[in-house]
């Protein structure tokens, strides 16, 4: 038998980055946005599904675990309406 150590086969780890973009990460919106998202509270369950794809994290957790919306540097892109599950998102016409 011989004294040599036994070799493990290598170990793989996976790290996913741990980031997201700062509030309005491109600027206040301003005045160009045509639409914007409104939460309807009676709907929301507090998925935070819109919150994860949020491309400028304007959306706010609020106490009560739903969610509301920061239109200072919300781009009324429509991807949280798109994405959240219970239809709780409905985007309306600016002004």
């Amino acid at each position: 038998m011989s004294n040599r150590p036994v070799l493990e086969e290598p170990k793989t780890l996976f790290f996913a980055p741990i980031s997201r973009p700062a509030p309005g990460s491109v600027g206040k919106t301003g005045a160009w946005r045509t639409q914007k998202p409104v939460v309807n509270e009676d709907k929301c369950t507090g998925c935070l599904i819109c919150w994860l794809y949020c491309p400028e994290d304007t959306i706010i957790r609020l106490d009560n675990g739903k969610v509301t919306i920061d239109y200072e540097y919300c781009k009324g892109c429509g991807i949280c309406a798109h994405m959240c599950p219970f239809d709780a998102i409905d985007m309306v016409s600016e002004g």
